[in-house]
């Protein structure tokens, strides 16, 4: 299957007071054609900011893409003239936020807001035929009675509801490649359950790329193809969805997985990754897992693995990851946690 989207060797820097922080530090990796990719990890790890890169919304004044290369559908984004790139974020390309009461105008009806997606980029496109868009998108992305929310505003719509119109925007021109950051975390269970078969539908139906960005992990077993752990700007395992959640490799995975609550634990205390995230300024070199990590020795400290291919199509950034496989404690209680998402 062709690569929609290639991304290679991308770091992005943020100016402070006492010089430049990176927050994303040389990443690298590819979404396919009708794909999804779940980014996961903690707050902070630089998810949102590999994203902000790949849709050119990065603040301006405090940061850049220092090196890198972004390839979206054969065209180059890292140098695209800034009008050209505003020509295609919300045509083919497209990004949902988490809260999108804070991306919708309290102001403006759903119809006037859908309209202005369509007309920025296409100025022929007449009223009525504007109208029938709206429509068809809002029924497609399950929107009972599209004829009336068409008129309402933003705060008379459930968050449900709102996310919806969020992800209609993103169909409205056919977009070809969709951010979800944090799509669901606002949204009650039942609600959320919705959302994720929704756009597995669109994945399937529309050909659809996207790229989930999330810290939930039964997100990630629901609905993503590929996984992407990353850790302090830099991705540590990459793998299929299977394969991640059978055999994780580098022990920042392993303790992800840890951390589910599953049926059955009764009163064991729930397990938690000791310590905290490194801020990216204190990055000195080394794995910046390595305060963390029960198995780090002083090679670990010294320097950075590279990505290496432990199995087929699953790699890791680990010098010990052949080392110190997950327990068998571990994979019975990771194989629990799965088959409880």
């Amino acid at each position: 299957m062709e690569n929609l989207l290639n991304v290679e060797h991308l770091t992005t820097v943020f100016r402070t007071y006492e010089g430049e922080v990176t927050a994303v530090n040389d990443v690298s990796f590819y979404v396919k054609k009708g794909e999804i990719l779940g980014l996961v990890g903690e707050s902070g790890c630089g998810k949102s900011v590999t994203s902000l890169s790949v849709m050119g919304l990065l603040p301006r004044k405090n940061s850049r893409i220092r090196s890198g290369s972004i390839v979206f559908d054969g065209q180059e984004l890292t140098t695209l003239p800034r009008k050209a790139y505003d020509e295609l974020r919300g045509n083919a390309l497209a990004m949902i936020f988490q809260e999108p009461m804070t991306s919708l105008n309290p102001v403006f009806t759903i119809e006037n807001q859908l309209r202005e997606v369509i007309r920025n980029h296409d100025r022929s496109v007449s009223r009525q035929e504007c109208r029938n868009r709206i429509q068809e998108v809002l029924n497609k992305v399950g929107i009972p009675g599209a004829e009336n929310v068409m008129k309402q505003y933003p705060h008379q719509l459930s968050g449900g509801m709102r996310q919806r119109v969020m992800i209609s925007m993103a169909l409205i021109n056919h977009s070809k490649l969709l951010i979800a950051d944090e799509p669901t975390t606002a949204l009650d269970v039942t609600i959320q359950a919705q959302i994720l078969q929704l756009l597995k539908k669109l994945a399937k139906e529309e050909e659809m790329s996207i790229i989930l960005i999330t810290h939930d992990l039964s997100v990630v077993a629901e609905v993503c193809d590929r996984v992407q752990v990353m850790y302090c700007g830099r991705f540590v395992e990459t793998a299929s969805r299977e394969a991640f959640f059978e055999s994780p490799m580098h022990p920042y995975s392993k303790g992800l997985l840890k951390c589910i609550p599953y049926i059955g634990m009764s009163d064991q205390e729930l397990y938690h990754i000791p310590g905290n995230v490194m801020h990216p300024a204190d990055d000195e070199g080394g794995c910046s897992f390595a305060p963390r990590c029960p198995d780090a020795d002083e090679r670990c400290r010294a320097s950075v693995a590279p990505m290496t291919e432990a199995a087929q199509g699953h790699y890791v950034r680990c010098f010990r990851c052949g080392a110190s496989p997950m327990t068998s404690t571990e994979k019975e209680e990771s194989d629990v946690s799965a088959g409880n998402e």
